[in-house]
């Protein structure tokens, strides 16, 4: 006579039930049916294959190594229902990184939940100096299990090739600019000063053209740089001009239309900040957006004695960098010029008073710190932590209506 469930008494550490005392718990299959309920999965992904670790649930559950397999799509697809086959309830994570977001949504279109890891913020033992794939992955699923991981916002496909379409211009115009480097350390190291102060104009342009050299291996060096700078400016303005053919047909370009009515945000600096800080409404308040632009000052208290430094420059550089920017437009006295014009008029009443909130604001704060002595920099790194605010509040009015 065959039984395929039996009751067995053993001591469990359940919290139904007093500590130590034993209960009856359902057999079937040789295992318990109450040890795999939920489960947490990190994943050390990689280019080729990935390192996958099972965390049980439950503060005493086990930490196991599951394996590598391979990271295609049909390889890891099979993995994940192999293990959703063992468990009701999967929670999974890796670390962002080049890989990208496809593992996430192969995960979520599964019906698993998936967190994304932010890797700068994963905590790590000041001791432990071995570091392998295997030891990644057990670390992440427990982690994950004990709460500890902070997760990045994932955006959807259309939102992240405009990211990508953005970002591709930010290379080229750091390519354009270490291009124009080279020019000028070749002309100095010449002994080839131009006579005027603004330089990568036309007049300057004619001016390099007009230089000769005893050596023809000198003139062709020369002439070799400037074209490389005439090809980096022609991608970036291509570059450009895709992207304002973008911008109309994006779920998210009435909130670019609505940041470019403040005063030092072209379409680019707006277009940069959505697509790098995404949904405005994950963040409760201007507070947390600056901490997130790393704007906000570090500060090392302890005690009655309070120590703030400079900037912790922890979050997104390439939104801090274009604010910093953005903010030296505020050392005039407010006004609306003739394309801001256009933007206000298209714009809300609510956006419009937001906007002319933050240029009378900002120019009286440039104004005061300038007159405390203040560096321009650190006066303009000041004026961007504000603006940064008034982006949050202008966003989120887009969105909301």
């Amino acid at each position: 006579m065959s039984v395929s469930t039996v009751e067995v008494a053993r001591p469990t550490l359940h919290v139904r039930g007093l500590l130590g005392r034993a209960e009856p718990i359902l057999i079937t299959g040789g295992r318990a049916v109450a040890d795999y309920r939920e489960a947490f999965v990190g994943i050390d992904v990689a280019k080729l294959r990935n390192a996958i670790a099972i965390a049980d649930a439950g503060r005493e559950g086990e930490v196991r190594f599951f394996g590598e397999v391979d990271a295609c799509v049909a390889s890891m697809r099979r993995t994940i229902q192999r293990i959703a086959d063992r468990f009701d309830r999967l929670h999974f994570c890796y670390e962002a990184g080049p890989t990208g977001y496809g593992l996430y949504r192969l995960i979520r279109s599964l019906g698993h939940e998936c967190t994304v890891v932010a890797p700068s913020l994963i905590p790590r033992k000041p001791g432990d100096r071995v570091k392998t794939n295997r030891r990644d992955a057990l670390s992440l699923a427990r982690l994950l299990r004990a709460g500890e991981l902070t997760a990045v916002w994932v955006p959807d496909a259309g939102h992240e090739a405009m990211r990508d379409l953005v970002r591709a211009r930010s290379a080229a115009v750091e390519m354009l600019r270490v291009h124009r480097q080279q020019v000028s350390a070749f002309m100095l190291k010449h002994g080839r000063v131009y006579p005027r102060k603004k330089g990568w104009t036309m007049r300057y342009l004619r001016w390099l053209q007009e230089q000769v050299f005893d050596h023809p291996a000198h003139q062709i060096a020369l002439q070799e740089m400037v074209e490389a700078v005439r090809i980096s400016k022609e991608r970036v303005e291509r570059l450009e001009r895709t992207i304002e053919e973008f911008v109309p047909a994006w779920s998210l370009a009435p909130v670019v239309r609505a940041l470019q009515t403040l005063r030092g945000v072209d379409l680019i600096v707006a277009v940069t900040f959505v697509t790098e800080v995404g949904d405005v409404s994950r963040f409760e308040s201007p507070r947390q957006l600056m901490g997130y632009l790393g704007l906000v000052p570090g500060e090392r208290s302890t005690g009655d004695t309070i120590r703030r430094g400079g900037i912790t420059k922890a979050g997104n550089s390439r939104v801090r960098h274009m604010l910093v920017e953005s903010a030296w437009a505020y050392r005039h006295p407010p006004r609306v010029g003739v394309k801001k014009l256009y933007r206000l008029e298209q714009a809300s009443p609510r956006v419009r008073e937001i906007a002319w909130k933050a240029q009378n604001r900002l120019t009286a704060r440039y104004r005061m710190l300038s007159g405390r002595g203040k560096r321009p920099t650190v006066v303009c790194t000041a004026v961007a932590r504000e603006l940064a605010g008034f982006m949050w509040a202008i966003a989120r009015e887009a969105q909301a209506s």
